[in-house]
């Protein structure tokens, strides 16, 4: 009774411990799923912009799309500028879609590879193609941890040498039985008692059978890794997968992103070099001296310039309140431009914006081409990397707002600008336009001949904790990489900041790491800290 009592205990604990452990699991993951699949969209409705969740969509909504978005609906393009979609997760073709008046129609569950637009929801859930899709998909089963794959291998291991031996055991004691009645001539007298005897080896085998296979083993490893998991959990680590307890024991290195991981992605315009000379804003009450440093053309080219050439908007809250919407470094520009008492609308009414090229990480740029009040004249403005635009400027205007050739010298100034400013841990954009006569029939606007007109330092601080998160990381025998788009200027200063690129540490450009033999990376690998 105790044997047979004790097993049924042990795989009752074995399967109770398992149920309620994955029960658990997927309540909280029931939560964080709901949590990620919760997508905030920008839409307009009701006659104003505002910011929805993807459940709220409804149809009739103006979802408004830009680069690395889903289309959180199916629906009509209304209008936009270069709208490219993938489409490979419902078709499978690899080649991105343009979306345009001509083939206009979007779909759920697609992603916006290039350019923004307008589009017009006309079916939402499971009503959408995506939807229908998600319906027929049932998810698969979890797969064993890689410790519990091996122990499963030992199990059958221990198993076979137990079989082997539990036969050879029976065997042996069966053949005994045989010997000792055949030595008192009693091989063909078989009794009652003599198949007990027999029973008896077979029970003996069995014991050893049951006994070699480790029964507590994979209760232990469930247990253990439960208990790994739940500790990581306590340290604000939410874990799906068993496996990832092992795995993340495993690790020797962790390459983060900057923008929104090391830094809290909260963007403010720090500081600004416009006509030789370099303002600092240091708080919101020095708007006079922004003004009164340069003439009132350059300042109002600079205004066009942070209005004109952005997919951000600025609209009235419910409480009158001007609220800006977009990316966080439009939405520090068009902060900036506030500051300086620009009206986004005014901007918006008196010029007319004929062609757009959106910001993508390939160009590192966004232009646009706009048609001024006096008749066939066109300016076309340029932001994006600071290097990528300089090398476009061929001028630069004065403090008299006139354009003068931008020397060999008057660059090298602008680079060590650049460099200060990055040196600084500011993020540096530079503001360019150039001038255009009856550009209506240009196919695209032009890369070269601008005039160059500012640099822009934006604030981008660190995440209170990183620091020691580093350290702690360091400590334990993890090395900590940094992985961004910026400028190398500002990605080692904020490196240094957060105590990831050490005084030995190396930092390199992406193109320089590209552009090494097979041979030479595998020597560079182990050593960057930064890749910028």
């Amino acid at each position: 009774m105790y044997d047979g009592l004790g097993m049924l205990l042990c795989i009752y604990l074995v399967v109770i411990v398992t149920a309620v452990s994955d029960y658990k699991q997927s309540l909280q993951f029931k939560d964080l799923d709901k949590e990620k699949k919760n997508i905030i969209v920008q839409v307009t409705r009701d006659g104003s912009r505002q910011k929805v969740s993807i459940y709220d969509i409804v149809v009739g909504d103006v979802v408004h799309l830009s680069v690395g978005d889903q289309v959180p609906a199916a629906g009509v393009f209304l209008s936009g500028y270069s709208l490219s979609v993938d489409e490979s997760s419902l078709s499978g073709e690899s080649e991105p879609m343009n979306v345009h008046q001509d083939t206009p129609f979007l779909l759920s569950g697609t992603k916006v590879q290039d350019g923004y637009g307008k589009m017009l929801a006309t079916t939402v859930g499971m009503r959408t193609e995506w939807g229908r899709l998600m319906v027929t998909l049932s998810e698969g089963g979890e797969d064993e941890t890689p410790l519990q794959l091996k122990l499963n291998g030992v199990e059958t291991i221990i198993g076979k040498i137990g079989l082997a031996f539990a036969v050879l055991t029976f065997l042996a004691l069966t053949a005994r039985l045989v010997v000792e009645k055949s030595l008192h001539n009693k091989i063909m007298d078989w009794s009652g008692s003599d198949a007990l005897e027999v029973l008896n080896y077979f029970t003996i085998a069995v014991t050893i059978l049951v006994v070699a296979v480790p029964e507590g083993l994979p209760l232990a490893v469930t247990l253990s890794l439960a208990f790994a998991m739940k500790k990581l959990m306590s340290d604000k680590a939410l874990v799906r997968h068993l496996s990832a307890c092992e795995t993340m024991g495993c690790a020797g290195c962790i390459c983060t992103y900057k923008t929104g991981t090391l830094t809290t992605n909260d963007m403010v315009v720090k500081k600004i070099w416009i006509c030789q000379k370099s303002i600092e804003i240091y708080n919101r009450n020095n708007e006079d001296v922004l003004k009164t440093s340069v003439s009132e053309s350059v300042f109002d080219v600079r205004l066009q310039s942070i209005f004109l050439n952005t997919s951000s908007e600025v609209v009235e809250g419910k409480d009158s309140k001007k609220n800006i919407i977009g990316t966080p470094t439009k939405t520090a520009l068009m902060d900036f431009g506030l500051l300086l008492g620009g009206d986004f609308n005014t901007y918006r009414i008196n010029y007319m914006i004929s062609r757009v090229e959106p910001f993508n990480t390939v160009k590192k740029k966004m232009s646009v081409l706009v048609a001024l009040p006096a008749r066939g004249q066109f300016r076309a403005f340029c932001e994006g990397a600071s290097e990528i635009v300089l090398e476009m400027c061929d001028k630069i205007v004065n403090a008299d707002g006139e354009a003068i050739i931008l020397s060999r010298e008057r660059r090298k100034d602008i680079t060590d600008v650049i460099n200060g400013f990055s040196g600084e841990a500011l993020r540096t954009l530079c503001l360019a336009f150039k001038d255009i006569e009856g550009a209506s029939h240009m196919d695209s606007i032009p890369d070269n001949g601008y005039t160059f007109i500012a640099v822009i330092g934006i604030n981008d601080p660190v995440h209170p904790g990183v620091k020691e998160a580093v350290k702690t990381c360091l400590a334990a025998g993890i090395t900590v990489r940094m992985v961004t788009g910026d400028n190398i200027h500002t990605a080692k200063a904020i490196a240094k900041e957060c105590g990831i690129l050490t005084e030995d540490g190396l930092a390199i450009e992406r193109p320089d790491f590209r552009n090494k033999s097979p041979e030479e990376m595998k020597e560079l690998i182990p050593k960057p800290q930064v890749m910028a």
